[in-house]
């Protein structure tokens, strides 16, 4: 049986693009940046049977100040380039529900409970909901950019709930964890910080 990938023969029909971007702010706040966009290849027809032409359908923006620990949205603004229909735009202004939205388990639930379905938009709820892991990684990739001591305990290192059973490695038993546990303990009988 060939692969899903060999069975490709034809150009796409439609693409979509998503990109993040994290900015330092201050020593404890990162802007993140995230766009959506989807293209269609081909022409198709709307809902009202008329044709539309390809190209662009949706460009969306998604700004986040985010910071503190507890992870918390300080600020969040959208802007709508192109929608496919000019009351979309309308719902652009619900993604400040969000802001004091701490980002922790649980947290998509919540952005569709405050934004999504008939309150909102459903391309900038997904577009949130998968910029927030950008968030994350940005966030530390900041605050990780400068040495840092051996922590004394698991309690010290900041996020690590946020990761911990995220994923298969990060799991509470998981070897990464017990990498972090090893360090500790060498630090503690060593004396010596790396």
């Amino acid at each position: 049986m060939p692969s899903l990938k060999d069975l490709i023969q034809d150009g796409p029909i439609h693409s979509r693009i998503l990109d993040f971007k994290t900015y330092p702010l201050d020593e404890e706040r990162v802007i993140v940046a995230g766009k959506l966009k989807d293209e269609r290849f081909l022409p198709f027809y709307d809902e009202g049977g008329h044709m539309v032409k390809e190209g662009v359908i949706h460009e969306m923006l998604l700004y986040l100040l985010i910071g503190g620990m507890p992870l918390i949205i300080l600020e969040a603004d959208a802007e709508m380039p192109q929608v496919p229909r000019d009351l979309c735009t309308e719902t652009r202004e619900s993604i400040r529900r969000i802001v004091g939205l701490e980002i922790k388990s649980g947290f998509s639930e919540k952005v569709h409970k405050l934004i999504g379905n008939a309150e909102g938009c459903a391309h900038l709820t997904h577009l949130l909901v998968v910029m927030v892991q950008a968030a994350l990684h940005g966030y530390w990739a900041h605050k990780m950019s400068k040495p840092r001591p051996v922590p004394r305990s698991l309690n010290e290192i900041e996020g690590l709930p946020y990761l911990v059973n995220s994923c298969r490695l990060w799991r509470e038993d998981g070897p990464i964890i017990q990498e972090i546990k090893e360090m500790i303990e060498e630090s503690k009988r060593t004396g010596v910080e790396r």
